[in-house]
């Protein structure tokens, strides 16, 4: 239950597309332009500035949305406590969450939370772990998920499991042993992950731990995949760190191994991150949920 006025312009505020809005929310354009006009003409304020194909926010739009955002707030509490009384979990609820954890975490906590909630409505994006910070405090996200590092003050990070990432290479490199000094993996080429990842700051961190700059290490890429990492190594001669759980399948089939270096050990807390304040009710839910049920996967 929500006011079609307010919801279409949070819709067009949040993209800054009317067209993306009509996609959004399955309705016409006309239909969206028509909303927004009811809401100027009651309150005599232009809501957005028209530029060319490109719209921004107005002042006036601007505290609309800061007000819009807190009555979804609203009646998003009021539309969960109202099926709580019959104890039903209804609504919908948007995740974010880093590479590592949305492909290798999350994929069956999620078939497992919607066999249990049927009525409740997930969507998920994924990205580095700045990204889904930056999606936090737009809004565009309800509960995040990612590897350790807090950027923001504005945003609560709870670890809720802890993950170890692990010196790899391919199976048959033989140019390399299983166990080697900390020199020689100074020394030896590898690829990284692209800078905002929580996965290379993560590394950063420990190397620094250990006296080692980043920029120490002879790295010959940096991938915005942990894929396509993986790919890149099984096909060459080169060394990369990644999450354990990121190379269960590989290791299985005999494709990676696992390398291991003199005084380094790689360790990092996946965290919820959420804003601080009122949030969407579903997020305790979940996080519960996922808190309970990880241990068991």
């Amino acid at each position: 239950m929500q006011d079609l006025r307010l919801k279409t312009f949070y819709s067009v505020a949040k993209n800054l597309s009317f067209t993306k809005a009509a996609h959004e929310l399955c309705i016409s354009q006309p239909a969206i332009t028509k909303q927004i006009n009811l809401l100027e003409n009651e309150y005599k304020v232009r809501l957005f500035n028209r530029l060319g194909h490109k719209i921004e926010l107005t002042s006036a739009g601007h505290k609309m949305l800061e007000y819009c955002q807190r009555i979804i707030n609203e009646y998003n509490e009021l539309d969960y406590n109202m099926h709580l009384l019959r104890q039903k979990h209804i609504g919908s609820l948007r995740l974010g969450a880093s590479t590592t954890i949305s492909q290798y975490i999350l994929p069956k906590i999620l078939a497992l939370f919607t066999q249990n909630f049927k009525d409740v409505k997930i969507s998920l994006i994924n990205g580095n772990s700045q990204f889904i910070e930056k999606e936090l405090e737009l809004g565009n996200v309800d509960l995040g998920f990612v590897e350790g590092i807090n950027h923001s003050p504005a945003l609560m990070h709870v670890p809720f499991y802890k993950d170890e990432l692990v010196v790899i290479t391919a199976f048959n490199n033989q140019n390399i042993e299983k166990e080697i000094s900390l020199n020689k993996f100074i020394q030896h080429p590898i690829i990284l992950r692209e800078f905002g990842s929580g996965s290379l700051e993560c590394i950063e961190k420990n190397l620094q731990d250990n006296g080692i700059k980043l920029s120490n290490l002879n790295i010959l890429m940096h991938l915005g995949s942990t894929e396509a990492i993986k790919r890149f190594i099984i096909n060459s001669e080169c060394i990369s760190i990644l999450s354990v759980y990121a190379i269960e399948k590989e290791l299985l089939h005999k494709e990676i191994k696992i390398i291991d270096v003199d005084k380094l050990n790689f360790t990092r807390n996946f965290c919820f991150i959420f804003n601080k304040g009122a949030q969407n009710p579903l997020v305790n839910v979940f996080k519960d949920f996922v808190s309970f049920n990880l241990n068991k996967l």
